[in-house]
């Protein structure tokens, strides 16, 4: 009965090792897939992670210099247009310094004179400032005594500052030879330079 009862005692042992080491085994073998999931998640997680700060920084710079592109675009404009107001200003008090008095008791005439080739006499005026005028006017009675008695006018007009317009009597129709025309018509023309100038100076900034 002793024996027995030992050897009972030893395969209960037996088997109690054998289930404690199957059941570790098990305990190990979960514990590792689970360390290896968890890995391998990580990775994955990781991954993404650099993905996604790889395109947030690629986003950042290209944003950035989207940003400094225009930043430029806007200075060179901004320059452009001051550079553009400047030159305009320029034009405008040169094509005043021009229009001088010597040059409109010139001028006005000889147009005066054209014109009436193929118009009607009695339809011209002439306007002046009152001030050219005042200076002018026995210049112009003088050099357009005849075509005068045929009924072209000279005028003052009190919103010219410096140069002069001719035209039909009944103000449908005139030529404007104002400073400001004048320096529009040249600004128009030299405006354009300037921002092909403008352009040309950009493609060379590196």
């Amino acid at each position: 009965m002793d024996v027995q009862l030992q050897e009972l005692i030893d395969k209960i042992k037996k088997d109690g090792v054998a289930t404690a080491e199957s059941e570790a085994e098990k305990i190990i073998d979960a514990a590792e897939k689970k360390a290896e999931e968890i890995i391998a998640k990580a990775n994955d997680d990781a991954e993404e992670i650099k993905k996604s700060a790889k395109k947030e920084t690629e986003r950042m710079e290209k944003s950035s210099e989207e940003a400094i592109i225009q930043a430029g675009r806007n200075m060179l404009l901004s320059f452009k247009d001051s550079l553009i107001s400047e030159l305009n200003g320029i034009v405008l008090k040169e094509t005043e310094k021009a229009m001088s008095k010597d040059l409109l008791a010139k001028i006005i005439p000889e147009t005066v004179k054209s014109w009436i080739k193929n118009n009607q006499a009695s339809d011209l005026s002439v306007l002046l400032n009152e001030k050219d005028l005042k200076s002018l006017e026995s210049a112009f009675e003088s050099e357009l005594k005849a075509e005068i008695s045929k009924g072209v006018e000279i005028k003052p007009d009190k919103t010219l500052s410096v140069g002069f317009k001719i035209g039909i009597n009944n103000g449908a129709a005139y030529y404007d030879y104002s400073a400001e025309s004048l320096a529009e018509l040249f600004s128009a023309y030299l405006n354009p330079k300037v921002a092909d100038l403008m352009k040309q100076a950009a493609k060379g900034i590196k």
